[in-house]
């Protein structure tokens, strides 16, 4: 097919192009991610176009073309041409998957050998790209209680307003809460605890993002961050292990990164994170609700790219058993038409969702009844996103992976094959006139 040949063109242009041009923000890091970020899901893009188009054009041109008359007249019963079929495009895609996931992977670790990079720039780049690392995330205060004591008062006090539901004012409530809690007036402390927290690298990083009240003139704040026993953070106790204790001075609304050398986390794992607002600052600082979370390294790099490769790779099966289901029972065009909106429909699965959340409730109800149910059978290709772990460098477990193959391939993409394989059973290929 001269699609497939000008798909294939496009990738081994793109990708050493788009290597040596990207620039990100300038930095060494920045650089690598920008490429990734570009070259995965251009490829990953491009693939599941070619697997579509391929996938249906191998049945339909069959049909249509009346090839497939010297094909089932031999002793080959339907679901075997079926399977063929299928098993031919899944050994395509493995074959081009692994070629352009190579070619990616090369320029991505031999970029720095070709670049004029600092010594900083590499370490950064190690430490925060090259690498997979697994987070320890702060879970949202428990404010129910605080909020019905509230709500109770505003009651009494007949303050509660009229046009505003129950619901709503209790999630109001609850976030003005929340945000308190993360909130550091001039000099107050706020404490983050994490349990059972193993180092398994030499260092650890604090990652975090200010926001302010009142905007300092130079868009700075400082900071005075500790990392070490719970014991001596919170109580003052002595502590037998080493205590991190650091001015910092970072932009605000910007995400940046502390290292912490690992030994500081004590042996019964309760790891204790603080914050001191500096007298320097003339505002209050508080954290968005990701706006603090601790990393360590969990892989390597190449680990993690492999696993979001065959994160691609179920994908692409799931699109050829899609397309192959189409194209038993619709045309080439109307089966193309069909396959692309579902894949479209599949990438922004999680925006739809939400945006259907804020419609009115008449709507929501037919939405309910009807796109909802097309939607949960499709796989969430946005909410595994191959760039959503490795440009941030965040790791791909093989448990999650396991789940996404377990719902993607075993689940979803089976029930398409066999209802492609019931169709075609039934399906009249040609009539005998007399």
């Amino acid at each position: 097919m001269k699609v497939a040949a000008v798909f294939l063109i496009l990738l081994l242009v793109l990708l050493p192009v788009m290597g040596f041009s990207a620039t990100g923000d300038g930095t060494l890091k920045g650089r690598l991610q920008t490429f990734l970020s570009y070259g995965l899901s251009l490829t990953s893009l491009l693939l599941c176009l070619l697997t579509i188009i391929i996938s249906i054009y191998t049945v339909a041109s069959d049909i249509e073309q009346r090839q497939i008359y010297t094909v089932i007249t031999k002793p080959i019963r339907r679901f075997e041409f079926l399977l063929g079929k299928l098993l031919g495009v899944i050994l395509l895609d493995v074959i081009l998957l692994s070629l352009f996931a190579a070619i990616i992977y090369t320029i991505t670790i031999y970029t720095p050998e070709f670049l004029n990079t600092t010594e900083a720039e590499r370490i950064q780049a190690n430490n925060e790209f090259f690498t997979a690392r697994a987070a320890l995330t702060v879970p949202a205060v428990d404010v129910s209680r605080d909020v019905e004591d509230t709500y109770k008062k505003l009651e009494i006090s007949n303050e509660l307003p009229d046009n505003i539901s129950r619901e709503e004012i209790i999630a109001r409530l609850t976030m003005q809460k929340q945000l308190a809690k993360r909130a550091a007036d001039v000099g107050q402390v706020l404490v983050w605890e994490f349990d059972n927290v193993e180092p398994l690298a030499q260092s650890m990083f604090i990652k975090f993002k200010y926001d302010v009240a009142v905007n300092p003139p130079d868009m700075q704040v400082y900071g005075r961050w500790f990392a070490g026993d719970y014991q001596y953070i919170k109580y003052g106790t002595e502590s037998k292990t080493p205590i991190y204790d650091r001015i910092h001075k970072h932009s605000v609304r910007n995400f940046h990164e502390i290292a912490v050398p690992a030994d500081v986390v004590p042996e019964h794992g309760h790891l204790a994170v603080a914050f001191l607002n500096a007298p320097l600052n003339n505002t209050v600082i508080f954290f968005p609700p990701d706006g603090i979370e601790v990393l360590y390294k969990a892989d390597t790099f190449t680990g993690n790219f492999l696993r979001v490769v065959l994160l691609i790779l179920f994908r692409l099966i799931f699109l050829a058993c899609l397309g192959i289901l189409a194209s038993t029972f619709l045309s080439f065009p109307v089966a193309i038409l069909l396959c692309l909106v579902l894949f479209s429909t599949a990438c922004v699965s999680g925006f739809v969702t939400e945006s259907f959340s804020f419609m009115s409730e008449n709507i929501s109800v037919i939405y309910s009844y009807t796109i909802k149910l097309v939607i949960q059978l499709l796989p969430k290709f946005d909410k595994f996103n191959p760039t959503k772990f490795l440009v941030p460098a965040r790791l791909l477990s093989w448990s999650l992976l396991a789940r996404c193959a377990a719902v993607m391939v075993c689940i979803k993409a089976f029930l398409l094959l066999l209802l492609a394989l019931l169709i075609f059973s039934y399906r009249e290929i040609a009539k005998i006139i007399v």
